[in-house]
This record gives structure tokens, sequence and C-alpha cells, in this order.
């Protein structure tokens, strides 16, 4: 097996279920509001949010918009005289607080970070992502988090891993891994940075033939104890 000194983590939906502090975040901003939230509201604001992410992975979008722009959305969608930008407010507060640690999560990192350098890459909000990271068990075990909103940039972009490598002093790319649940984001940002990857395939599904290739592939995160 390569070895390696640097591992590279994604956080949400491979260390953390971002989408139960999504449903957190929601539940808590929707009451603070006097508004109710219903199944398709959160459909509806799930859709508008991915779009706008995935139109901020491809530079469409920035992420001071994002913050704002998925509410706006939604709220003229229901008709409702909501002001986003104090609503985006009150929800990232909210959403600073959801820690939900996946199964696995610190005992990987407590071994991963016995053996290699680790440090945090996520396509996310500073004010969000640091809180979550450094109130939870995880975050003894990490070195740097590298928050794609103060890197200017995001997976799959090569660019953040640029920023994380100058921000660790370490520039050794055949000693690289990135681990990820995401093929669009994490796996191609490592294929676009020239470093090997390991996809978090959890759901089972094979990835496409025309899509970014991981160089190793688990369905959850302790088969990394018998990968490296």
């Amino acid at each position: 097996m390569k070895r390696y000194e640097l591992v590279f983590m994604d956080l949400d939906e491979t260390l953390m279920d971002f989408k139960a502090a999504e449903r957190y975040a929601l539940a808590g901003s929707f009451k603070e509001f006097g508004l109710e939230l219903t199944s398709d509201t959160v459909q509806l604001y799930e859709a508008r949010n991915s779009a706008l992410w995935k139109a901020l992975e491809r530079g469409e979008v920035d992420q001071e918009r994002l913050k704002v722009e998925r509410f706006k959305q939604v709220f003229q969608a229901l008709g409702w005289a909501v002001d986003p930008a104090v609503f985006s407010a009150v929800y990232i507060e909210f959403l600073s607080h959801g820690i939900y640690p996946l199964p696995l999560a610190e005992e990987t990192c407590a071994y991963l970070a016995a053996r290699y350098r680790l440090a945090i890459v996520t396509n996310g909000i500073a004010a969000v992502q640091y809180p979550r990271i450094l109130d939870s068990g995880i975050a003894q075990y990490i070195e740097a988090i590298i928050v794609s909103e103060e890197a200017g940039c995001g997976k799959p972009d090569p660019a953040i891993f640029d920023y994380g490598c100058k921000r660790l002093g370490f520039y050794d790319k055949a000693a690289m891994l990135m681990v990820g649940d995401s093929l669009a984001s994490d796996i191609q940002g490592a294929v676009n940075f020239s470093i090997d990857s390991c996809w978090l395939n959890a759901s089972g599904k094979p990835a496409p033939q025309d899509g970014p290739q991981p160089s190793y592939e688990i369905s959850c995160l302790g088969e990394l104890r018998g990968l490296v």
C-alpha cells in the first residue's frame, strides 16, 4: 500500500451528517420567525439550495450571494414577505450548532491523526463550519481546517488544495490523499489537483464511467483502517 503523509478529509456527509444539521437549523429558524415548516417547504429549500451550491462549484455564484439567494428564492416562491438576509443570519447561527457526527467519525480521525497529518477541506461557510468542528470530538485530531469561504475557492477547484498546502507547508502531492463522499467536488477536486482520492460510497452506487474515478472506494469510514 502506498505510504501517505497528509490526508485531506471532507466534512459534510463524510464526517458529519449535514442533512440532520440542516433540518435542525430550518426548524429553529422557521420557529424563530413564526413560520410554518412543512415537508414541501423543506423540499423546496433543498432544491434551491442544492442548485446554488452546484452553481458555486461551477464558479457561477459566490458564497455571499448564495447565503441569501436561497432564502430569497424560497420566500418568493411561497409568496412570503420575509427579509431573506435577516433570515439567513438566523439560519446560519442555528446551523453552526448542528453537530451530528456520522458513525465512526471520531474513531477514524483518531486513527488517521496517529499516522498522518490530517486536515479538513470543506465547501462551506466559515461561521458554520468552524463551530461545528471545534465543538465536536474530532477537533483534537485536525491540524488544519480549510474552508472554501476563506480560501476564496471551493472543491473541485484545485486552488483550494493549493491554499491548504500553503497553510500546512506541505507540497508532496504523491504523499497526499483526499477522502470524501462527493464525486463532483471531493474526487474531481483530487483529480484536478493530481492527488489520490478515496470515495466514501455509502449508497453503493457505481461511479459513472464518464466521471472522475477515485483511487480507492469504501462503503463506510471504518474501511479506511484496512486501506491506509
